[in-house]
């Protein structure tokens, strides 16, 4: 199934990135692009994820200062439209895995294309490894352990069932029942024509 394959590699970031534990560490793909495309590109999306989750960590520190706050800020932006990148990255792959597909009368589109499922089960990885500190901290009550606890025992339901639908959607494409389309994010914000105020200052 697709999503064992991803959710072994987001394991794999996510664990790689804590070794340091630092937003600033150089970022070296475990996976060759060329051996291994879509792993390469799992890879990818789950460190980005793992970066802006430090990122929005960081920002939230009440007593940071705001020239700091100004430089993150434009870091987790970049950070977002990385993301957005990979996703179609992820989504170009498929729609060239299944470009041979004839699809059925009466196929259906699915309310999100398959990538954009895979960035919530990329950030879901990273909420499971995160609650799953939280409930086994030294420091922290037991109530507070017992709590993060319930909280992980539903994200676990949630990855299964998230992966279970991720996978179907896959197989339905795979056999026509359903199919792709794929609209680019167009994000206006970061667009030097699009946004007034970067219009402004041209």
């Amino acid at each position: 199934m697709f999503t064992e394959k991803a959710n072994k590699i987001f394991q794999e970031a996510i664990d790689t990135y804590h070794i340091k534990d630092d937003v600033y560490q150089p970022f070296e793909n475990k996976y060759d692009k060329n051996e291994d495309l879509l792993a390469h590109l799992l890879y990818r999306k789950c460190w980005i994820d793992t970066v802006q989750w430090h990122y929005e960590d960081i920002i939230r520190d009440p007593n940071i200062d705001p020239v700091a706050a100004l430089d993150l800020k434009r870091k987790i932006d970049a950070s977002n439209q990385d993301r957005t990148d990979m996703v179609e990255y992820v989504d170009s792959y498929f729609l060239d895995q299944y470009k041979d597909v004839k699809t059925k009368e009466g196929a259906t589109i699915n309310t999100e294309s398959p990538a954009w499922g895979v960035d919530r089960l990329s950030i879901l990885a990273l909420k499971v490894y995160h609650m799953h500190e939280e409930a086994n901290r030294s420091d922290a009550s037991e109530e507070h352990k017992a709590a993060c606890q319930k909280k992980l025992d539903v994200l676990l339901e949630q990855r299964v069932d998230l992966s279970t639908a991720i996978d179907t959607l896959l197989s339905d494409i795979e056999k026509g029942d359903k199919y792709m389309k794929v609209y680019k994010q167009m994000k206006m914000y970061n667009d030097d024509e699009l946004n007034p105020v970067l219009r402004s200052q041209k």
